[in-house]
């Protein structure tokens, strides 16, 4: 296979799943296979290319011939193979769930198709080249993201996307306004040679100001501190599928692009604009988790911890060091997984006794030991316990941190790493540990026998939540393998001349 199929086929495969399960709309279990197979198709382009990206090298593809810096071209080393095969991890786990949680009424709204056209624009974000092209992606994200946050047309849906879609549609604009500005400036929106040009120019400070408008736009769609209030005030509204995937994805997204314009393009003054971003992340961390501690609604508190573990993600960016940035990116992963499994587990709770509402859950410890263990699972790698993945990565960006002396932001992240501990026992305690309200009125608690068999749909719902699981425990168990691979990503996105020369060339 060439490199051009293989770095177009991660784009190529969900437009393509979701224009097949459009021509079959009529038919839900047609859709509902198609997008099964065209998630695991996205997932194995993403194995093979990252295996590629790390064997052969940045793999650069030229839209209809076009050389760089005149055409449109998508670059795939291993950062954006790496989120592209994590896309596909999401893709796969979320498709399988959705056979047995997503009801018919929002099927024949056209989910599917939607749900592949928004994988398009997340996969088109991860490998652009170009930040214009970079713009369009996160249009053809935002719009297809809030139809799927509406679908139904319920009224918290409506409410939620409509703040969803507004807070974002001004990013949408802070970002034109930036790319004009940057145009002006270099005259290219090609990212390698931005990053060539604007090295030697003679008033880095225009650049940094241009950079702090991206900062801002890509901030809101990252939920970074203050922009961060229309993620809990949205992702709890749609379907808890909708939920899981809006929540493993979209803000990743706007993490990636921070990371590849300050690492490639927005590094003149490294100093003033890592060191404000550095605040930003404790800010995110600190506000994040005060939030969830403050939530007894499983969604919102597991909304507001998307918001905390964001700081994480750009604490390695702001110290620009091998070993923090790979912990970030370790973060990124591990959170990706491990939020994702969290989100379908309470949507298993939610079918055994119909509430997210803690005060209203319990005793699932004692009738569903299954649930509860994966639960227990998800809970420890998020809060960071080890063996579970969340260990290793906080692990890894704490040494980071340390070696460059930055003790303040170590002293944040393991405050903040107490206090997700406290919130995940909050949800054990009250929804696994502690009788059900039914339970003390001397009665059976909803959903005792929902699951008394192996059942079509309790496969659909169960499968998912295993690999994940699973995967959480084994990215701690295999975590020196893990983190080599992840500290040689940060290498390469610390050292922009290997991007610029795999795009453009030694031209000067």
């Amino acid at each position: 296979m060439s490199h051009d199929l293989l770095v177009a086929l991660p784009i190529v495969i969900p437009l393509a799943t979701g224009v097949i399960a459009l021509l079959f709309y009529d038919s839900r279990d047609s859709q509902r296979v198609i997008s099964v197979i065209g998630s695991a198709a996205l997932l194995l382009a993403g194995i093979a290319l990252l295996m590629t990206a790390r064997a052969d090298g940045i793999l650069v593809t030229e839209m209809g011939g076009w050389p760089p810096p005149f055409g449109i071209n998508f670059v795939a080393d291993l950062f954006s193979s790496l989120m592209v095969l994590m896309t596909g991890l999401i893709a796969f786990t979320v498709s399988v769930y959705s056979l047995a949680t997503m009801d018919p009424r929002r099927e024949s709204f056209g989910y599917y198709p939607l749900f592949h056209i928004l994988l398009m624009g997340i996969t088109g974000s991860f490998l652009t080249g170009d930040m214009f092209n970079l713009f369009v992606w996160f249009e053809v994200m935002l719009i297809s993201s809030f139809v799927l946050i509406a679908l139904g047309g319920e009224r918290p849906q409506l409410e939620g996307a409509i703040k969803y879609v507004a807070l974002n549609l001004i990013s949408s604009a802070i970002l034109l306004g930036a790319i004009g500005l940057l145009y002006g400036l270099a005259g290219t929106l090609n990212m390698a040679d931005l990053g060539m040009k604007l090295q030697d120019v003679d008033e880095p400070w225009l650049v940094t100001t241009v950079g702090m408008l991206f900062l801002v736009s890509f901030g809101i769609k990252a939920a970074v501190f203050p922009m961060f209030f229309w993620l809990p005030a949205s992702y709890h509204t749609p379907p808890i599928a909708v939920t899981a995937l809006i929540a493993a994805l979209l803000s990743k997204v706007g993490i990636y692009a921070l990371v590849r314009a300050f690492t490639l393009i927005f590094t003149q003054e490294t100093s003033y604009t890592h060191q404000i971003l550095l605040v930003v992340a404790g800010l995110t961390m600190i506000t994040g988790v005060l939030g969830a501690v403050a939530q007894y609604e499983v969604r919102k508190l597991l909304s507001f911890h998307i918001i905390s573990q964001i700081g994480y993600m750009l604490v390695g960016l702001a110290i620009l060091s091998p070993l923090a940035l790979a912990g970030s990116i370790f973060y990124i992963i591990h959170n990706m997984v491990t939020k994702t499994n969290l989100f379908l587990i309470s949507g298993v709770a939610f079918r055994l006794q119909g509430t997210y509402e803690l005060k209203k859950l319990g005793s699932l410890y004692r009738y569903h030991p299954w649930v509860s263990s994966l639960f227990f699972v998800s809970a420890m790698a998020l809060a960071g316990m080890p063996p579970f993945s969340g260990f290793f990565a906080k692990l890894t960006l704490v040494r980071g941190s340390l070696e460059l002396e930055h003790y303040a932001i170590v002293a944040v992240a393991l405050l903040t790493s107490l206090l997700t501990l406290f919130s995940m026992t909050k949800i054990w305690t009250e929804g696994y540990w502690t009788p059900s309200p039914a339970e003390e009125e001397g009665k059976l608690p909803p959903g005792v026998d929902e699951f008394p068999g192996w059942t079509r749909n309790m496969v659909a719902m169960f499968l998912p939540i295993i690999i994940l699981a699973s995967l959480s425990v084994g990215m701690g168990i295999l975590a020196q393998p893990v983190i080599s691979l992840l500290v040689e990503t940060a290498e390469q996105l610390l050292d922009p001349s290997l991007y610029i020369e795999s795009v453009i060339g030694d031209e000067p």
